[in-house]
Parts: C-alpha cells; structure tokens; sequence
C-alpha cells in the first residue's frame, strides 16, 4: 500500500506539474496572440494613413496633370507626300494626327494614306520630351501593308525606330536623326531650316537636308537629298523641293484641318 500511495502522489505531481506547464504555455501564446494583434493593428493603421497619403498624392498629380493636359487632332491633305527629298505617296495623300501633351511630354499617332492603289500608306507613333529649345523624339515608323504589327524584331524590318533632337535657336533649327532598329543600313539624316520671312499673312523658310542610307540612289556616303522652299499661309502651303541626289524636284500643295 505504500508504494501504490508513493506512486498515486507522484502520479498526481507529474499532473500538477504538466497543468502548470500547460497553463504556462497558454498564457505564453496568448501573450503572443496579443502583441501579434496589437502590432498587426498598429501596421494597419499605418497602412491606412500611408496609403491615404499616397492615393492623395497621385490624385493630385494625376489631376494637376489633367489640367493642364493636351489634346490635339488634326489632318493634311497633301498633293505628294514627300518625305525629307525622297517621293513615298505617289499621290494626293491624307495626313491625320492624334496627340496627347501633358507638361513636357508629348505622345501622338501620324499617318499617311494614298487615294490611289499605288501610294504608300504609313501609321507611325512617336514620344517627344521637349526641354525648352531641344526636343528629343522616337518614332516608330509603320506601313501597315506589311502587317504583323506586333513583330519589333529589327531583322524583320517591320516597324523602323528612329531617335531624333531638334535644336531651335531663333530663326533657325537644326535636326539629327538616326535609325537604330528596323534599318539594315543605319540611315542618318541632317537637316537645317532657316525661317527666313514671317509677317501677318505669309511665312516662308529654307530647308537643307542631308542623308545616307536608305535616302540616297546609288550612293553610299552621306549627300545631300533635300533642298527646299516652303511658303505657307494660314492652312494653305506650298513647297518646292529638289534632290540632288535623285536629280528630281516636286511642287507640293497642302490644306491642313
């Protein structure tokens, strides 16, 4: 009888002992659950009041954005379509813009559609960021008649990608751009116009143009391709243009909407 009651005593010590501990443990994890739920509460908070701020400040600039932001639709119609010295219509052309301008930032869409079967039709889209006198540009150069308008691999030659800066500096400007994707060759091209003449009814300006590549006819080095006359006065214009290089010249109309 002893050794049973030593053994009952001992027994009942071992479950005082592990009720104690179990009690431990849960007052333990409660503990936790509580600085867990105190601090997911504080986190939360602070997510609140944070995003709050952020979703009010995008608000802000979004809207300051929108005010004064910039919407711009347009369109030519043009007798040729001659694009620096080189004829790419072959006909009477529409020439429709669409553009987005929000502070120093421009995004547009161009294009250029033949009224006869054998002119060539162009969609292009460009992003242009203008610091002042210096406007930097990429175009994409597109003609839809070779489809797959998703294809931007440069080996495909589909979509022609060119960065461009224009410098203006009083009556004159200045113009660099090259091909970097698209064109086999590279082509750079270079072009100077001299605003020479401007009153109330009739502006008038030289241009001077330079190319290689992909503007030149049985040529390899850098020639001159575009010399030019352009007059215009409120939509109407007319330019006279000669390649020296094609040895060819154009007179082209154009009425702008």
């Amino acid at each position: 009888m002893k050794e049973v009651h030593e053994c009952m005593v001992a027994w009942m010590h071992d479950l005082t002992a592990d009720r104690r501990q179990r009690t431990a443990v849960k007052d333990k994890r409660t503990k936790t659950n509580n600085k867990e739920k105190t601090r997911s509460e504080i986190l939360r908070r602070f997510a609140m009041r944070f995003s709050g701020k952020i979703f009010g400040i995008l608000f802000m600039v979004i809207f300051s954005v929108h005010s004064f932001a910039k919407i711009g639709l347009g369109a030519d119609v043009v007798s040729r379509y001659i694009w620096r010295g080189t004829d790419l219509g072959g006909s009477v052309s529409v020439q429709p813009v669409l553009s987005y301008t929000a502070g120093l930032l421009e995004v547009g869409a161009w294009g250029s559609y033949s009224l006869t079967d054998r002119g060539a039709n162009e969609n292009d889209l460009y992003l242009t960021y203008s610091l002042g006198e210096l406007g930097i540009t990429v175009t994409d150069y597109y003609f839809p008649e070779t489809m797959d308008v998703f294809d931007y691999s440069s080996d495909a030659g589909i979509h022609w990608i060119e960065a461009s800066l224009c410098y203006t500096l009083g009556k004159f400007s200045l113009l660099t751009a090259f091909f970097f994707s698209g064109d086999p060759e590279d082509s750079k091209y270079f072009e100077l116009t001299y605003n020479f003449y401007e009153n109330e009814a009739v502006s008038a300006s030289l241009i001077i143009g330079a190319g290689d590549g992909v503007y030149l006819v049985d040529s390899e080095r850098l020639n001159i391709v575009n010399i030019g006359l352009k007059t215009s006065s409120g939509p109407l214009s007319v330019s006279y243009i000669l390649n020296p290089q094609a040895e060819t010249n154009f007179l082209v109309f154009g009425y702008s909407f």
